[in-house]
């Protein structure tokens, strides 16, 4: 399973310049964890950080111009941090798989002449086999729109000289290798990995942008889920879960034993819960039935608390046979009973602990969630003297490690301010 082992965020509202986890350049830098919790207090950024990923997988899936007016953005110059005249830029530095070569995405979003928003540059790389020094290969470089990429999983020549990368290879060498191809993209405003990612000689595109349009970002909402949907099996969940029973019913089709054994293992997490099944109306629409101990009738989604509908939603993302490589959940606390947190943390983290788990992100502001948790999964993040967030891994202090060695909880440690900067 693909892993991020490391983002930065540039520009990105009150992210002027964020980095979690390890890069290409910061080799000494421990990667991130299967599962990463950030946390901190209201207002220092834990939305916009949850929001960033939504922003690039919006930028692939429509655009970056779309992608800065969607979900209430307000567009690019409300994006961009502050006082800031650069471009809004990131870097996910990430493993196709646990033994695959590192490679690093770099996209740059500036503003065109008629202030509008387009990609200022893009960029993959990655070190040839063997090497473990010197800057990557740059197998996709693109730049206002005009770029060059290699073709296949071998990569060919030395990188070139400079920064001056997207400046054409003479003829004799592309007769020679016969690997590099110039382009020029039609939309500035699409993502260049979008365009060659759907080509079949360019599989490390394809497989990273396979990598990012599989992302799933929580979005979830109680009333949504309550809905009446059309019957119809659907194998995931959407980011919004008004598909849950759809979702039932297609492993009630496709996997019925299996079902009955997550709903059993569902049922014993959820309190009061025995049984969980779905019922097919009359007029085609779906119901998702929950029995409680002590009742004979069941009780439908649409009676169910949000905690309930929440947690139900998340652990029956987890049991989904094909999972998104990553997982992010903003807040999960919201509407759960404190003592129902450890349990949630313990399942996810064992599912991305598991072999072909999802890397699961996770912001919160609730201890008894932060207390299921080791030093090295979780950041905090805080507000800077000059307005702008920052971040530090709370394995970083050797203070909170020993402690924790000792058996104090990480988030009661929090929740005393042991983790607030000196």
């Amino acid at each position: 399973m693909a892993r991020i082992e490391g983002i930065r965020i540039q520009n990105f509202r009150a992210l002027r310049d964020l980095t979690l986890g390890k890069l290409w350049n910061t080799q000494a830098v421990v990667p991130l964890t299967p599962v990463t919790a950030v946390i901190g207090k209201n207002g220092v950024g834990k939305t916009t950080l949850f929001d960033a990923f939504g922003f690039l997988a919006d930028c692939l899936r429509d655009g970056v111009e779309e992608a800065c007016d969607a979900r209430g953005r307000g567009g690019f110059e409300r994006l961009r941090s502050q006082g800031s005249e650069g471009p809004i830029s990131f870097e996910v530095y990430y493993r196709q798989s646990r033994k695959a070569r590192p490679i690093t995405y770099e996209l740059s979003i500036g503003l065109d002449g008629s202030r509008r928003p387009y990609v200022e540059r893009e960029r993959l790389r990655q070190r040839r086999t063997g090497r473990r020094r010197g800057r990557p290969f740059s197998f996709l470089i693109l730049e206002d729109g005009k770029g060059s990429a290699w073709k296949g999983d071998a990569l060919g020549i030395e990188e070139p000289a400079g920064e001056g990368e997207v400046a054409e290879v003479s003829r004799a060498r592309k007769e020679e290798h016969g690997e590099r191809e110039d382009f020029e993209l039609s939309d500035p405003r699409k993502l260049g990995i979008a365009t060659l990612g759907a080509l079949k000689q360019h599989p490390r595109i394809a497989a990273f942008r396979e990598f990012m349009e599989r992302w799933y970002l929580s979005y979830f909402a109680p009333d949504a889920a309550r809905g009446l949907p059309m019957a119809g099996p659907q194998p995931h969940l959407d980011t919004r879960g008004d598909n849950l029973g759809n979702v039932v019913q297609f492993m009630e089709r496709e996997h019925p034993l299996r079902l009955k054994k997550i709903l059993r293992s569902i049922a014993a997490k959820i309190p009061g819960i025995e049984t969980i099944d779905t019922h097919r109306t009359e007029d085609g629409r779906l119901l998702l039935r929950f029995n409680d101990r002590g009742f004979q009738d069941p009780f439908f989604a649409q009676q169910m608390s949000d905690g309930t509908l929440k947690v139900f939603a998340y652990l029956l993302l987890l049991q989904d046979q094909d999972p998104p490589p990553f997982i992010g959940i903003e807040e999960p606390e919201n509407g759960l009973y404190p003592k129902l947190l450890e349990a949630l943390a313990n399942e996810l983290r064992d599912h991305a602990a598991s072999a072909g788990g999802p890397q699961i992100f996770v912001t919160t502001h609730q201890p008894y969630f932060v207390d299921a948790l080791e030093p090295s999964e979780v950041w905090i993040l805080e507000k800077g003297g000059d307005g702008f967030s920052r971040v530090r891994r709370a394995s970083d202090d050797s203070i909170v490690r020993s402690m924790v060695q000792e058996g104090l909880p990480l988030g009661s440690l929090w929740y005393s301010d042991y983790l607030e900067p000196v």
